[in-house]
């Protein structure tokens, strides 16, 4: 794993609320570490489809080729693993997680959303973190399509929280009233992952 060693420019920048951009515990590294406890898809499901179910006023599903046909954005943002790597300026291409909730229109009661991965996985959110300037569903990572081991072709990417909330292979969103743990967070993970609180375990 490339570690940087005494800190560059980049490392000291500060984002734009004043917070240091590497949060506190990190370390820098130009690699990706590749993290998964589940064994990695090598192909998206056949009948697979993007499923916006639960407290929203139009629930819908959207087929891979209705995916693709939305609007597009390309967002940069940083990645920080619970495990306290870090990994600057990620450009990713996809769609704009506001994409979604524009069409799906959450209901007021709609405070939480369980994210769902074709392997089962699950993580969940606060809704005002998922609804959030930077959050996007990555198809692209640094112009490529996305690869299967990093959740390719089709994952969460939620910047501002530990990278476990981004989840790979993904397939749906569950809007909800009331909280409840997804598969890391039921093992001992923070349910929130804030890395700047260095919220990492319970």
């Amino acid at each position: 794993m490339q570690l940087f060693g005494r800190k560059s420019r980049t490392q000291i920048e500060k984002l734009p609320d004043g917070q240091d951009r590497l949060p506190p515990g990190q370390y820098l590294t130009a690699k990706w570490p590749v993290l998964s406890y589940e064994r990695t898809p090598q192909k998206l499901p056949a009948n697979w489809k993007l499923k916006i179910k639960g407290l929203v006023e139009y629930p819908f599903e959207l087929t891979w080729e209705e995916l693709l046909a939305l609007p597009r954005t390309t967002i940069t943002s940083d990645i920080h693993c619970v495990t306290t790597w870090s990994r600057y300026d990620n450009t990713w291409e996809g769609v704009h997680i506001r994409e979604i909730l524009q069409r799906a229109k959450p209901l007021p009661g709609a405070k939480f959303v369980m994210v769902h991965s074709w392997t089962d996985y699950t993580t969940n959110l606060p809704l005002v973190d998922l609804d959030d300037d930077d959050v996007i569903i990555a198809i692209k990572h640094d112009g490529k399509e996305l690869e299967a081991e990093h959740g390719g072709p089709v994952r969460l990417v939620v910047p501002r929280l530990y990278f476990y909330k981004s989840a790979k292979w993904l397939d749906g969103f569950e809007f909800m009233e009331q909280d409840r743990p997804g598969f890391w967070e039921q093992r001992g993970y923070h349910n929130h992952a804030d890395p700047w609180q260095e919220e990492r375990y319970w």
